[in-house]
């Protein structure tokens, strides 16, 4: 029997691959011939990185950056194990967990740092870069990560604009002269699982400035000045960004990469999977098992079991999820291809103490499960026949 164990990570508690381990070890105590294939898998978000280099046999590379109130700080970022593609969290360079609460003010934050991310790729003579844009604390456009890949945003006096949302209103000119040149030789596909737009009340600004700590006028300010932005852009590159649906990802760095490095928003799932070869796993797999730290309706709006069942279900394999916890609503993910969904826990807990126990609680759960399997296969023929 082959086995493909493809979960997300357990937020804060379980990276993706220690996820597929303890799912593994429960199901070699009832099935330890079988042949498994361990795949961690991310939807673009945290863990992205994680979960590609451990897949390609690849490396993480930690670098010195520009966090998102311009102090300096380590990040990283991935190389594939052939040395050809990067793997990038923008969150690791301008996240919103890199600022405490108390001092979370998208007119100040800044992208600046992932531009230094995607420079330092480069220079390890990638040409293919995967960049996942969520959990940003940032709402400058990508004015920032412009700047640090050489690219000139000017003030009607001819002055570098600094950093933040509140300062890309100063725009008057664009000058790319001397934006970064291995950014033509390099393909950049973007992670990116919100469609909103640049601007307006379903932009970045108004949906998601709040979370960053922008107050109602803030808001104003900052949906402003993304409109002007948008409109130099449009004046001197003669690119449209402001409806593009996923231009408004991450405070619209989303529209800074579509602007300045012709990337191509994609899902973050389809990106990941693509990359990790899963369809040809699972081709040949008999059983697929996934899972992530919370499964609920919001499963199906791209995030990993249900990326990963529709795979499957491309192949008429089962699936099965195993989730740190299920929602009232989880049972819609079985029209998606989630055949059975598990839940890890066995007793009334606190939230800490599920996430001490994950590993333990994923391979009781996994073991349990092919328990069932097994029992299964040596039911009378009256018991299992339609």
């Amino acid at each position: 029997m082959k086995i493909v164990i493809a979960p997300d990570s357990y937020k804060e508690s379980l990276s993706a691959l220690d996820v597929a381990t303890a799912i593994e070890a429960g199901f070699k105590d009832i099935y330890p011939d079988a042949d498994y294939y361990r795949v961690p898998v991310a939807d673009g978000g945290e863990g992205t990185v994680d979960a590609m280099v451990a897949a390609t046999q690849g490396k993480k590379i930690t670098v010195n950056v520009t966090g998102p109130l311009g102090e300096k700080r380590e990040a990283f970022f991935g190389i594939s194990g052939d040395g050809t593609c990067a793997f990038i969290e923008m969150a690791a360079a301008s996240g919103l967990e890199l600022v405490p609460a108390d001092k979370r003010a998208p007119l100040k934050t800044t992208s600046y740092g992932t531009g230094e991310l995607i420079r330092s790729a480069l220079d390890y003579g990638v040409r293919h870069c995967i960049i996942g844009i969520g959990g940003s604390a940032t709402n400058d456009g990508g004015a920032g990560m412009v700047q640090a890949l050489g690219g000139k945003l000017l003030t009607k006096e001819g002055e570098e604009i600094g950093f933040g949302g509140g300062e890309i209103g100063r725009i008057a000119q664009i000058d790319i002269s001397n934006l970064e040149p291995r950014l033509k030789e390099c393909k950049i596909e973007v992670a990116c699982d919100v469609t909103n737009p640049l601007t307006g009340n379903n932009g970045a600004s108004v949906i998601f400035g709040p979370q960053k700590g922008a107050t109602a006028q803030d808001i104003a300010v900052l949906d402003k000045n993304l409109t002007h932005f948008a409109e130099v852009i449009q004046r001197d590159l003669n690119i449209s960004v402001e409806s593009i649906p996923g231009s408004g990802a991450a405070g619209g760095l989303g529209a800074g990469l579509l602007a300045f490095c012709h990337a191509e928003l994609r899902q973050g799932i389809e990106i990941v999977t693509e990359a990790l070869g899963l369809a040809s796993l699972i081709e040949k797999a008999d059983l697929v098992i996934t899972g992530e730290g919370r499964m609920d309706s919001q499963s199906i709006n791209g995030k990993v079991p249900v990326g990963v069942a529709k795979i499957a279900k491309r192949f008429n394999k089962p699936v099965i999820g195993i989730a740190g916890s299920l929602s009232e609503d989880v049972g819609v993910v079985h029209d998606y291809g989630v055949d059975a969904v598990f839940s890890v826990l066995f007793k009334i807990c606190t939230l800490n103490e599920a996430m001490d126990s994950a590993y333990k609680n994923i391979f009781m759960a996994s073991r349990n499960i092919a328990a069932v399997l097994k029992l299964g296969e040596s039911l009378p023929y009256s018991m299992t026949k339609e």
